[in-house]
């Protein structure tokens, strides 16, 4: 039985997905499991980490646990602690833990701290753990659809720095794998694609799908501000997200590993590759 938190997001919902498929039971963990959307293959339960009796009744009988804790919706590290001490109370003996690329290191930014503690209650604990780091999802960038779909040329918020950009499905099958699997205890994986691309690399991979040019520009600082606001971010959280674009245009997520291959014994997925299937999306 596998607990999963998350479970509505994009990662979470391609792991309920690939359990589905391997016929896994699970449970999805919801505030409100009258409005959870789930097949019939999928067990939900009600869980808020503010209550850690519903969180514990959750756990109980669950041998492993998929965590994610979104940047922003709590203090760092405070749903991690809240999970592990119900899941520790419940006799959960696994964790797979949903974290970032360059947790922890310097110069990256401020959110780079944000998976710090949780990381660190992960690795103090009693639990057999992995540590999931990917890169920049592929799904991110989604949200280029109205300009492609309007002519415009997308925004380079990067300044042509590159990213080793990763398919969530590939996220998410390593994660079924380290909950189902031995071999991975005490590992941490830093999930990237096959190769480092830059805005204007990935725009031409879109282009292609769609069989037209799709041209980048550049954004200035100050716009990027303005972009990143009006998404929703909140204005004190501006300026971390600042940093951490000023960090992928300094080379500092130029990062591609072997870690997805090593553990599902396949090459990770392309760019190219995911633009093709979402090509709806943008045409």
């Amino acid at each position: 039985m596998i607990l999963i938190t998350g479970a509505t997001g994009t990662i979470g919902s391609d792991v309920v997905r690939l359990l589905v498929a391997r016929g896994v039971p699970h449970r999805a963990l919801t505030r409100d499991p009258a409005r959870a959307r789930f097949g019939p293959g999928t067990e939900v339960v009600r869980g808020d980490y503010d209550d850690p009796e519903s969180l514990t009744a959750a756990a109980t009988g669950a041998d492993a646990v998929f965590m994610v804790n979104a940047p922003g919706a709590a203090a760092p590290g405070a749903h991690d602690r809240a999970l592990l001490a119900a899941v520790g109370a419940a006799g959960v003996r696994r964790a797979v833990k949903l974290s970032a690329i360059g947790t922890g290191e310097p110069g990256s930014g401020r959110f780079s701290a944000w998976h710090v503690p949780g990381e660190q209650a992960l690795r103090d604990g009693p639990l057999r753990w992995t540590v999931l780091r990917p890169s920049m999802f592929a799904s991110n960038f989604l949200w280029w659809a109205d300009d492609i779909r309007a002519g415009r040329p997308v925004p380079d918020q990067y300044g042509g720095g590159a990213q080793g950009v990763v398919d969530p499905a590939d996220i998410a099958a390593v994660a079924v794998e380290a909950l189902l699997a031995d071999g991975h205890h005490g590992r941490t994986y830093t999930l990237t694609g096959p190769e480092a691309l830059a805005v204007p690399d990935m725009a031409a991979c879109v282009g292609k799908a769609l069989g037209r040019e799709v041209a980048s520009a550049e954004v200035s600082e100050a716009d990027s501000r303005a972009f990143v606001i009006s998404t929703g971010i909140p204005a004190e959280f501006a300026d971390g997200v600042l940093e951490g674009l000023a960090f992928v245009r300094a080379g500092g997520n130029a990062v591609v590993t072997d870690d997805v291959e090593r553990v599902l014994g396949r090459p990770p997925r392309t760019f190219e590759e995911w633009a093709r299937e979402h090509r709806a999306a943008f045409a």
